[in-house]
């Protein structure tokens, strides 16, 4: 392993993901094990622009691993679409002698390291930081496992007011434009039905509600107490509220939505996420000392593994197809019941 740099920053951007704080931690460590200085960068890209940065070191990261969100905190950054705000950023690298730069977040954040890349030379290393696991080369992103294991706790709770009542529930819940949450605790909770990208056409609320009436008022008709229905967000104009509106209005059947927002991206990072992040935070001081930039760190099979920038963004990662039919078979083993 050849030394090439001295001095490393870290900033975390975009939505907050449990396990950034495992990422950062890790990150430093390591640094501190090759006798490497770091700097952290406070409120994404915002704080690199406004010169936001101070020391971090192993006192600051102690007893971190198990706390959601990110001691860095984290913002959505307007001026990095900028030009000039690109400049900005990279004034502040190089007046602070930076030689490598750790991004946690997802494409925008990526995005933002390869427009660094135009007016400052140093090496870009980039964590998949990110609850809706849509980047692509990674099995799982930092905080995806914490995300559906909270959203399982809610709804496994949500089932039991259902019950009670004989009531439809809609639970909305996070992803952006991808299913894998959606998927994932709509079929560890037993969900009735699951609405995603992947399985269910983009469009108005009515049209959906007129597909899911009569297997609703099937289920009922055969006594069945609850009915819970897990939506992707973005996919329903008019999202879960819209929905339950149309099955009371238009076909009189008694629901309730349920937006779980950002109860998702929230909590202490389950021992996945921990781990997960650990592993990556090393790599990337690792692979900067080997002289390695602009990749992304996946985790495929377990196993680390280098990946593009421009790949990590292409967003051509899907639900597996096994998990969506996995889902089908089982709603129809029940309607046989």
């Amino acid at each position: 392993m050849t030394n090439k740099i001295s001095n490393l920053a870290i900033l975390t951007s975009g939505g907050d993901a449990p396990g950034m704080n495992a990422a950062i931690r890790a990150v430093v460590l390591a640094a501190e094990h090759y006798q490497l200085s770091v700097m952290g960068i406070s409120h994404g890209y915002n704080g690199l622009i406004n010169q936001e940065i101070r020391p971090l070191t192993k006192q600051d990261v102690h007893n971190i691993i198990h706390q959601g969100g990110t001691i860095l905190k984290s913002a959505r950054c307007r001026e990095m679409m900028t030009e000039q705000g690109v400049k900005q950023a990279a004034s502040t690298l190089h007046k602070n002698n930076i030689d490598a730069l750790v991004v946690i977040g997802g494409d925008g954040s990526f995005k933002g390291l390869l427009a660094l890349q135009e007016h400052w030379q140093g090496q870009v290393i980039g964590l998949p930081g990110t609850i809706d696991n849509d980047l692509d080369g990674t099995d799982h992103t930092i905080g995806f496992a914490t995300a559906v294991d909270t959203a399982i706790h809610a709804i496994d709770k949500i089932r039991d007011t259902a019950d009670a009542f004989e009531r439809v529930f809609i639970v909305e819940l996070m992803g952006r434009h991808s299913g894998h949450i959606t998927f994932n605790v709509g079929l560890a909770c037993a969900a009735e039905q699951i609405l995603s990208f992947e399985n269910t056409p983009q469009g108005r609320a009515k049209a959906i509600a007129t597909e899911l009436a009569e297997e609703i008022k099937l289920a009922q008709k055969y006594d069945q107490s609850s009915y819970i229905i897990c939506v992707a967000e973005n996919l329903i104009e008019g999202g879960a509220t819209a929905l339950a509106t149309s099955l009371q209005q238009d076909f009189g059947i008694d629901a309730t939505a349920c937006i779980l927002g950002y109860i998702q991206r929230g909590g202490s990072p389950v021992a996945k996420d921990r781990i997960m992040a650990s592993k990556m935070g090393v790599a990337a001081v690792e692979w900067l000392l080997a002289g390695k930039t602009n990749l992304m760190i996946g985790e495929q099979n377990q196993t680390m593994a280098e990946v593009p920038l421009l790949k990590a963004i292409a967003h051509q990662k899907t639900v597996a197809n096994n998990l969506i039919c996995t889902q089908s078979n089982i709603f129809s083993f029940a309607q046989e019941q």
